[in-house]
């Protein structure tokens, strides 16, 4: 399968009608405050075990 083909797959997938948008259940300001909190943990966790500063 060529770039090309695979664009155009990729393209006709996306303009499919009533596929607008994300999944009905998934909260855009829900993840983006999940991968914030998670983000801020992994530096916290980061930050405690990098006492040799």
């Amino acid at each position: 399968m060529s770039l090309h083909t695979t664009a155009q797959s990729l393209v006709s997938l996306a303009a499919e009608p009533g596929h607008e948008g994300g999944h009905a259940s998934l909260s855009p300001y829900l993840t983006g405050g999940g991968a914030l909190f998670i983000l801020l943990l992994l530096l916290w966790i980061t930050t405690r075990f990098n006492r040799d500063r």
